[in-house]
């Protein structure tokens, strides 16, 4: 009997599926290079037709590609490569595969006004000199990459037996990846800050639940490429501002330690990002936080996935 879903490369995203098909009984496996903790010891050559390596997987409903594919023809070989191996039983089973990529195959790039009068109005309206539209998955690729290339190929291969499906994911974060401990490094100076627009993020949980809901629905998956947000656009103005250098976890429990906690000693471990922040809102004319989302360089707009699969994301706001 097949299992329900196999997971090629089991890193960061397994760290929130594993439980979640655990908690509602959907058989997995999962592999990785070392053959640690209990997983499948295997590892892809993109280059390679020996189908030896495949022949150690099991027969799965859905596999999950988690690594990225750059080398043109490797996707089409996975997928031949490991239909191949099938058990005799196998060989006729409907077996989906799954990508997981990158929001960052899109451009996101304005097209930049020529008119100076258009600059300069923008400008004193607090807004950078573009045009801005949303991106969705339907937005040409403006940078077609060795990464994009693959995905497309992925998606070119899809038939009734073996379907696929891309999940081009925005900013990721949950357990070990806290979003407040990138402020630092995203922003050291000033001026660094001030060239920050928008961030767009996906909780670990919510990649994991979009990818289950692929696996109960191929039907609806086959063949296409998705974009995966909170469907929320945030600004790094703002969650510099809050945040500072204040790393995850380091955040003072007012409740239990309101006698102690001193407002103004806070603000100052937070370091300098609230004032710059503030600065800048009085040199680029910006009234309040967040920005509006038109004066990013873009925006992400994942409607599509969750309203084609009667979701919404649970993991919101930062929370």
């Amino acid at each position: 009997m097949p299992i329900d879903i196999l997971i090629l490369g089991a890193g960061w995203t397994s760290t929130f599926l594993i439980p979640l098909c655990s908690q509602r009984s959907i058989i997995y496996a999962a592999t990785t290079r070392s053959g640690r903790d209990g997983t499948i010891a295997f590892s892809f050559d993109p280059e390679s037709e020996d189908a030896g390596p495949f022949k150690v997987l099991p027969d799965a409903r859905t596999v999950l590609i988690t690594f990225p594919i750059v080398k043109p023809g490797a996707s089409a070989r996975l997928v031949k490569l490991y239909r191949s191996t099938r058990s005799r039983s196998g060989s006729d089973l409907e077996m989906g595969f799954i990508q997981l990529g990158s929001t960052g195959i899109w451009d996101g790039s304005r097209i930049l006004k020529t008119s100076t009068t258009d600059a300069s109005e923008a400008k004193a309206q607090g807004h950078r000199s573009a045009e801005f539209r949303w991106i969705d998955r339907h937005t040409p690729l403006v940078n077609l990459n060795d990464r994009a290339s693959a995905e497309a190929e992925l998606l070119r291969i899809s038939s009734p037996l073996s379907p696929t499906t891309v999940l081009n994911l925005s900013g990721l974060w949950g357990g070990a990846r806290s979003p407040r401990n990138w402020v630092s490094r995203v922003a050291p100076s000033k001026d660094a800050l001030k060239n920050k627009g928008s961030i767009h993020l996906i909780h670990g949980l919510d990649v994991s639940r979009a990818i289950l809901a692929v696996h109960t629905n191929w039907v609806k998956a086959a063949g296409q490429r998705w974009i995966l947000t909170d469907g929320r656009v945030y600004d790094w103005w703002d969650l510099a501002s809050a945040w500072g250098n204040r790393l995850s976890g380091e955040a003072v429990d007012q409740e239990t330690r309101a006698a102690a906690w001193d407002p103004d000693e806070d603000e100052k471990q937070r370091g300098p990002h609230a004032r710059w922040v503030r600065e800048l809102m009085q040199e680029e004319n910006v009234h309040a936080l967040p920005r509006d989302v038109a004066s990013f360089e873009r925006a992400l707009d994942s409607r599509d996935f969750w309203f084609m699969f009667g979701l919404s994301p649970i993991k919101a706001r930062l929370d």
